[in-house]
């Protein structure tokens, strides 16, 4: 399981994130904090793998606890930015220190769901990887680029389409038009052609279920780069 340690200032935020971490597959949240001072004791105590660290703490910024324990000579947990500031200086900055992607506030459970399954993907292959020769190292620069450019995707959507992708990411199992169009208030035919529409976009995978009658049916789920 991946360790993951929230810190926000916003305690009913913080809380929020947990809960969301909590529903991706493989990772558990072993703390919140909600001020640098905090974090900083429980990135010691608790050893996360990875924080999902904002940038505004009222004590000192997110990317100042990263430089601290760096400069303590600790192991720097892995860093995902979820955060409110959109200026250049703070993005290049936590580019800078490593960060595994940054994220603006306000986004979608499904964005946050993105990144982590991303980070997951490569935090994997990295671990099986016994040495670093260039197709190793090109492997994981790949699994790290691969979900901004999905996400980029994503949002270039129309509002339906984009509402019928989040029915799907949201779905605990690969999910069929009927159940969608229920979510969605829409004839099935409606939810058959956005999903059909999300295949050909490459942002969902078809997956052809074979029940009693032989009959296959279809059923969606998120697209796994």
């Amino acid at each position: 399981m991946i360790r993951v340690l929230v810190v926000d200032d916003d305690y009913h935020v913080a809380h929020a994130h947990a809960l969301s971490v909590a529903r991706v597959p493989g990772f558990t949240v072993v703390g919140e904090a909600h001020t640098g001072a905090e974090a900083r004791e429980l990135v010691t105590s608790g050893v996360p793998d990875l924080l999902l660290l904002d940038m505004y703490l009222p004590d000192f910024s997110g990317l100042d606890l990263v430089r601290q324990v760096a400069a303590s000579g600790e192991r720097v947990p892995d860093f995902l930015l979820v955060t409110a500031a959109r200026d250049i200086d703070s993005v290049r900055s936590a580019m800078q220190l490593g960060a595994f992607y940054y994220l603006v506030k306000p986004f979608s459970f499904a964005a946050l769901r993105e990144q982590l399954e991303g980070y997951r993907a490569w935090s994997e292959r990295i671990d099986r990887a016994p040495e670093a020769d260039q197709h190793v190292v090109d492997a994981l620069y790949s699994l790290r680029g691969a979900q901004p450019r999905r996400a980029a995707s994503a949002r270039t959507l129309q509002p339906t389409m984009a509402r019928v992708l989040e029915i799907v990411e949201s779905a605990p199992a690969p999910i069929g038009a009927a159940e969608v169009a229920e979510i969605l208030g829409a004839s099935r035919p409606t939810a058959q052609r956005y999903l059909a529409g999300l295949v050909k976009k490459q942002l969902l995978d078809l997956d052809l279920t074979y029940g009693s009658t032989g009959r296959p049916e279809h059923r969606y789920l998120p697209r796994r780069n």
